[in-house]
């Protein structure tokens, strides 16, 4: 049986978009599970679920006492569904609030093969769902914890369905219910996670073409009545409770402190030139990056097809709108990356130009490369020796999938070729995530204060005095590891904590400050390890002690510090 064939089998029906799915949690789930809370998004977001559970108040979000008026409940509902069903606020384990963005990931694969399906044909939906659930950008989204990967699954969910009933159109057929369903249940979720974003996308969409087709007589079979009814049920009832219960100051902090300050500026550092997501597609993208080039050609030479020219009305205006969006970050593309997935796939059925097939194997490599020196030289700056092993492991299989995959492209075989660089870059990323990354100790200083707390018995979970006072380090991941009491403070209030018998978190710039108090307190401090490493949130290098709690004038010899050694 051809490649052809197995692929034609694999995609009837629903296996397709069931396929595409599995791709999709095999891409994410070893991050998932490895992966420590990371900085800073992902543990804001899971602190707050947590202090959503603490406290019964699934309407109010907060870090720590602080309101986080940024972004609507929905992300903060869906983790805390997960979390209840699959472990608890109090265990800390940043596994359960991925799961939703996993789930994202997966639906989008899914829901982009489907509508993949109804514009081309089965196999290029497969391949488009496959794509998108394999991109490095998508299936890294997909175990960290925030909105982005749930917003792309229930945004691609809806332009699906947008797909299904223009093609249902064209096909002179009436889209179901459904069909309809999916559209404004996809749009009304992604509404709840972060508010107009999905919506836009699904506009400029329905613009687009309506420019292009000069009439879109298939917008009337949306089911305007009643949906219109569904995505206000799901929308308003946490808006008005948000807005009674922070009396407005929820919109407003949303909309002029986080929405507005990145329509006219790149908000807290995060800018970029005009081209920013382009120059960085063949990285985010990989390892369908052999297909761009053929991709961009088929987007203007098959402009006449229905499925190019949605999936161009997809991704041009949404992509558009975020090249001009001063605010540029890697990840806010995403819902337009179904739009690219349907071009990647569709041009595996067009023969390819030499000179197509040379760019995008020349593309393959070089990214490839890129992504086999990044893993060596985290490897050099940060790793052990036993780290070796993941090391040599990732570069070996990205450098398979770039020069495997290049020599199939270059033989013309297209199909193979996506599916064999797909396979070697989904196990190459696995091996970057799941293995190197986690071992780079140096780089996850939360996760080892909080273990070197729980083995010296002075974390609260393990029923010493608490909370933990930390200063000089105020990094997200620490309060969700060590709870949501966790007081971030100055050194003249860490000593006050080793006084009141609690342990105490020092960084060296504010080493001289908390020993000097404790000195005029009258007490000796007792280090009990030393964490080193590197703050990757701002690039600066961290050393921290931690002090035990219980007030002493003397160091006693079996209480010498535990120096913990970092390469």
């Amino acid at each position: 049986m051809t490649l052809e064939s197995r692929l034609d089998a694999w995609s009837r029906g629903w296996r397709g978009p069931l396929f595409a799915a599995l791709v999709a949690l095999l891409a994410g789930l070893p991050g998932l599970i490895a992966m420590p809370p990371l900085d800073r998004d992902e543990s804001r977001f899971a602190q707050a679920t947590a202090q959503m559970l603490e406290t019964d108040d699934m309407v109010v979000i907060k870090f720590q006492d602080q309101p986080r008026f940024k972004k609507p409940v929905g992300i903060h509902w869906l983790q805390a569904a997960t979390v209840s069903l699959v472990s608890a606020a109090e265990d800390r384990g940043i596994w359960a609030y991925r799961i939703p963005s996993l789930l994202g990931a997966m639906l989008a694969a899914a829901a982009c093969a489907w509508g993949a399906a109804a514009l081309f044909d089965p196999r290029t939906g497969l391949l488009a769902g496959a794509i998108l659930g394999s991109t490095f950008l998508l299936s890294s989204e997909a175990f960290i914890a925030k909105t982005d990967a749930v917003l792309c699954g229930t945004t691609t969910l809806a332009m699906a369905a947008l797909a299904k009933m223009y093609a249902d159109h064209l096909a002179g057929r009436t889209p179901n219910h459904w069909t309809k369903l999916a559209f404004w249940g996809g749009l009304a979720v992604a509404a709840l996670i972060k508010g107009p974003v999905g919506l836009l996308t699904v506009i400029f969409a329905a613009v687009a073409l309506w420019a292009w087709d000069r009439k879109a007589p298939w917008l009337k079979t949306l089911g305007w009545s009643w949906g219109l009814v569904l995505f206000a049920a799901v929308v308003l009832p946490w808006a008005m409770m948000i807005t009674v219960a922070t009396d407005g100051a929820f919109w407003g902090v949303a909309i002029a402190g986080d929405l507005a300050p990145k329509m006219v500026g790149g908000q807290e550092g995060h800018s970029g030139p005009l081209g920013y997501h382009a120059l960085l597609t063949p990285l985010l993208i990989y390892p369908a990056t052999l297909l761009l080039p053929a991709a961009l050609v088929l987007a203007w030479t098959g402009r006449a097809e229905p499925g190019v020219r949605f999936a161009v009305c997809w991704l041009v205006p949404t992509w558009l709108m975020f090249e001009i969006l001063p605010t540029k970050l890697a990840h806010y593309t995403l819902p337009a990356l179904g739009g690219m997935a349907m071009l990647l796939a569709a041009a595996v059925r067009a023969p390819l130009g030499d000179l197509v097939r040379r760019i995008g194997a020349g593309l393959t490599l070089l990214v490839s490369l890129l992504l086999a020196a990044v893993a060596v030289y985290g490897m050099k700056a940060f790793g052990q020796g036993a780290d070796i092993v993941w090391t040599v492991l990732t570069v070996l299989l990205l450098l398979a999938a770039g020069v495997v995959g290049s020599i199939l492209l270059l033989r013309r075989q297209s199909a193979r070729a996506l599916v064999v660089s797909g396979g070697l870059g989904v196990l190459a990323h696995a091996c970057l995530v799941g293995g190197l990354l986690p071992h780079l100790e140096p780089l996850f200083l939360s996760r080892d204060i909080a273990q070197a707390l729980d083995r010296a018995k002075l974390s609260p979970r393990s029923g010493a005095p608490g909370p933990v006072a930390v200063t000089g380090y105020s990094e997200p991941s620490l309060v969700f590891l060590l709870g949501t009491a966790t007081e971030l403070t100055d050194g003249e209030n860490a000593a006050r904590a080793i006084v009141q018998g609690r342990p105490a978190v020092v960084e060296a710039r504010e080493d001289a400050v908390f020993r000097e108090a404790l000195a005029q307190a009258g007490l000796t401090p007792r280090p009990v390890a030393v964490i080193e490493g590197q703050n990757y949130s701002d690039g600066d290098d961290e050393r921290l002690t931690i002090y035990r709690g219980e007030p002493q004038t003397e160091i006693e010899p079996d209480t010498q510090p535990l120096i913990e050694d970092r390469p």
